[in-house]
C-alpha cells in the first residue's frame, strides 16, 4: 500500500490511490503504465490536471498549433471506441486533442474548431445515432454557420445489409463541404468488418495533420505504439473461448417461439462489462447449407482458397469465414458481373423487386435460380465478406454473477420457397451446442446504455427477447442495494408460454426491488395489446415518473421503438398540456439529459 514516506504523493493523492488501484484489473494497470510512459515524453511539467474535463474529453497537456476535435455519432460503442482511440494516438503524436460525443458538444465551439474529424455510425434505415440527432439538426438546419475555417475528415461506420449503408458519415460528408469546409482526406464507409479500412483511413489523416517534416520523434511514436499493443483485447480476431454452464429453452410447450436462455463461463478471462453492454458470439455457418451450395456451384469442397492472406480449403472457408446466408444490393451487383442470366439483371434493374427478392433469402437461391456462373471458386470468395459476429444485449450482472454472462437468444427460423431457413447464430446454438461445449465470444461495450446514479427512477420497456438487459440492470441495482425505483413494461405473444423470466420478474416485484410491472401479452385476446397500449393506459403515472427525474430505457426491434417513441410523446402531450412540437422538444431534452436511451435493432 502507498504511504506518503515513500511515494512523492501528497496525503490525499496516496488516499485516492489506494481507492483507485485495488479495483483495476490487470489489463487496465498494463494500460496505465505504458500510456504514462508514452506521455512522459511529451508531457509538460507544470500542465494543469484541470483540462481533463470529463472521461470522454481527451487533451492535450500543452498548448499545440494544431488542434484537433474529433466528434464520434455511436450507438453501439464502436464509433466512440474509435474516437477516443485515435484521439489518444494523436495526443500522444503532440496534438490538441478534443474528443466529444455529438450530444455533449456545444454546436458555437464549430466558430473555433480548426480540424474536425468524425466518425459515425448509421442506425436503421440510415438514420443518425441518437446521440447524433441533434447535431445532425443542427448542421442540416438554417442556423448552421458558415465553416469556412474548418478541415475536415469522415469516417462512417455502417452494414452493407442495408438499403441507406453508412448514410449518416455520407450525410455529415456532403453538409460540411457545403457549409464550406475544406476536406483533409476522403470519406471512407467501412462495413461490419470496419478494423482495417478504418486504420487506413486514421493513417491517411495523421500523415496530413503532421506532415513529414512535423513527425513526432521516434521514441514518442514508439511508446504510443507499445501502449497499444501491450493491451490485448478479446475481439473478433482474438475472441474467447467461453464454456456453457447451462442452456435453457424460456418458452413453454405449446409456444410457437423458442428463447434459449445461455449461461457461460468467464473464468480466466479477464472479461469486465457493465449492464447495457453486449456479448457478441461467432457462429458457423449450417453444414448442410455450405455442402448445398458447394454442390450447386460445382465447386471441389476440398479445393484451396486465399481469405485473408490465410489458406484454406473452400468448405472451410464457408463454414467458418464467409457470409453466405444474407443478401445485399453490392453483393448482387458483384454476382451480376459472372452471369448473363436475363432475369437476374432484369431483377437488379428493378429496386422493389431486388428488396422483396433478397428479404430472407440467401446464396444458394442465387445458385439454383440464376446460375451458371462463370467463375473460379477463388472470384467466389471474393465476392463474399466475412462473416460478422452476432451481437446480443448481455442478461445478468457481473455483480450477481461473477465470471458468468448470460444471453437471450431468440431462435429464427422461418420457411422459404419450400425451404426451412435457419438464423445462423440462433440456430447454431440451439442445434449443435449443449452444456460443456464452448463459443467463441467477446464484449461489444454499449456506452449509450447505461444505467443512472442509483437514486434515479428508471422505466424500462423491453418486449420479447429486448428484456433481456432489463434483467441485467434488476440484478445490478439489487446487488448495488439502490433506492431508486424501477418499473417494467413487458410484452410478448401469450402469457402462459412466452412470459421470459416469470419467476424473477414476480420475484423481484414481491420483494420490492421491482417497483411495478406491467406485461401485454398480444395473442391472449381478439384485440391484440402490445407495450406501448400499456404505456398509455398508465400515462399519467408515466409522465408523473418523468417529471420526477425517471429515465427511460427501450429495447428491441426498431418497428416496436418507433411506436413506443410515439406513444412516449403523445403521453408527453396530453399529460403535460403540450403541444406535438413541445412534446418532441421535451423528449429530446430527455435525450440529451441521457434520460431516454434506446438498444434498437
Amino acid at each position: 500500500m502507498l504511504e506518503v514516506i515513500n511515494s512523492p504523493f501528497n496525503e490525499k493523492q496516496v488516499k485516492q490511490l489506494n481507492e483507485l488501484l485495488p479495483t483495476l484489473t490487470p489489463q487496465q494497470k498494463i494500460w496505465l503504465t505504458g500510456y504514462l510512459t508514452a506521455t512522459t515524453g511529451i508531457a509538460v511539467i507544470d500542465a494543469p490536471v484541470e483540462k481533463i474535463a470529463s472521461p470522454s474529453v481527451v487533451q492535450s497537456p500543452s498548448p499545440a498549433k494544431k488542434h484537433v476535435t474529433i466528434l464520434y455519432a455511436s450507438q453501439t460503442g464502436n464509433a466512440q471506441k474509435l474516437a477516443e482511440k485515435y484521439g489518444n494516438q494523436l495526443q500522444q503524436l503532440g496534438l490538441d486533442v478534443t474528443v466529444s460525443s455529438m450530444s455533449d458538444f456545444k454546436t458555437n465551439a464549430l466558430k473555433k474548431v480548426q480540424y474536425l474529424l468524425i466518425v459515425a455510425s448509421t442506425h436503421g434505415e440510415g438514420e443518425p445515432p441518437d446521440n447524433a440527432i441533434s447535431f445532425h439538426n443542427f448542421l442540416h438546419g438554417k442556423r448552421a454557420p458558415k465553416l469556412d475555417h474548418v478541415t475536415f475528415a469522415v469516417l462512417s461506420l455502417g452494414d452493407s445489409s442495408y438499403e441507406y449503408f453508412c448514410q449518416t458519415g455520407k450525410d455529415f460528408d456532403l453538409q460540411l463541404e457545403k457549409l464550406g469546409a475544406k476536406r483533409l482526406v476522403e470519406r471512407v464507409d467501412c462495413d461490419l468488418d470496419y478494423a482495417e479500412p478504418a486504420e487506413k483511413w486514421f493513417e491517411a489523416v495523421k500523415d496530413k495533420l503532421l506532415g513529414e517534416a512535423a513527425a513526432a520523434p521516434a521514441n514518442i511514436q514508439e511508446a504510443a505504439a507499445t501502449t497499444l499493443q501491450e493491451v490485448k483485447e478479446y475481439s473478433r480476431k482474438n475472441p474467447f473461448h467461453a464454456e456453457i454452464i447451462e442452456k435453457i429453452n424460456l418458452n413453454g410447450r405449446g409456444s410457437n417461439k423458442e428463447t434459449i436462455h445461455l449461461e457461460l463461463s468467464l473464468e480466466d478471462s479477464g472479461i469486465v462489462f457493465e449492464p447495457g453492454d453486449c456479448l457478441a458470439i461467432i457462429p458457423f455457418n449450417n453444414k448442410h447449407l455450405v455442402d448445398s451450395l458447394i454442390a450447386s456451384l460445382g465447386f471441389d469442397p476440398r479445393e484451396q482458397v486465399v481469405v485473408d492472406e490465410s489458406t484454406l480449403s473452400l468448405e472451410e472457408a464457408l463454414l467458418n469465414t464467409l457470409e453466405i446466408t444474407l443478401l445485399t444490393k453490392p453483393l448482387m451487383r458483384k454476382l451480376a458481373e459472372f452471369t448473363e442470366n436475363e432475369k437476374f439483371h432484369a431483377l437488379l434493374e428493378d429496386p422493389e423487386a431486388l428488396k422483396q427478392y433478397i428479404e430472407g433469402r440467401d446464396l444458394l437461391d442465387v445458385a439454383t435460380q440464376f446460375g451458371p456462373f462463370q467463375w473460379d471458386a477463388q472470384t467466389f470468395v471474393n465476392c463474399l465478406r466475412k462473416m460478422p459476429a452476432r451481437q446480443y444485449s448481455i442478461s445478468s450482472s457481473l455483480s450477481a454473477y461473477p465470471d458468468e454472462a448470460h444471453v437471450t437468444i431468440g431462435v429464427v427460423r422461418y420457411e422459404v420457397d419450400g425451404r426451412e431457413r435457419h438464423g445462423v447464430c440462433s440456430t447454431y446454438i440451439a442445434d449443435q451446442l449443449d452444456v460443456g461445449d464452448q463459443v467463441q465470444v467477446y464484449v461489444q461495450k454499449n456506452p449509450n446504455f447505461k444505467l443512472p446514479d442509483d437514486e434515479t427512477p428508471i422505466i424500462m420497456i423491453g418486449p420479447g427477447t429486448g428484456v433481456a438487459p432489463f434483467r441485467a440492470f434488476v440484478q445490478e441495482r439489487e446487488e448495488r442495494g439502490a433506492l431508486g425505483e424501477n418499473w417494467l413494461f413487458f410484452g410478448d405473444q401469450h402469457f402462459m408460454t412466452d412470459f421470459l423470466y416469470q419467476k424473477e420478474w414476480l420475484g423481484w416485484l414481491k420483494s420490492g426491488v421491482l417497483t411495478k410491472l406491467d406485461v401485454a401479452f398480444s395473442r391472449d385476446q381478439e384485440e391484440k395489446v402490445y407495450v406501448q397500449h400499456k404505456m398509455l393506459k398508465k400515462a399519467k403515472e408515466f409522465y408523473e415518473w418523468l417529471e420526477k427525474g425517471a429515465a427511460v430505457y427501450v429495447c428491441g426491434d426498431k418497428e416496436m421503438a418507433k411506436d413506443v417513441q410515439e406513444a412516449i410523446v403523445q403521453i408527453i402531450q396530453e399529460q403535460g398540456n403540450k403541444s406535438e412540437e413541445e412534446a418532441r422538444e421535451y423528449l429530446e431534452e430527455l435525450r440529451k439529459q441521457k434520460r431516454y436511451q434506446r438498444d434498437v435493432y
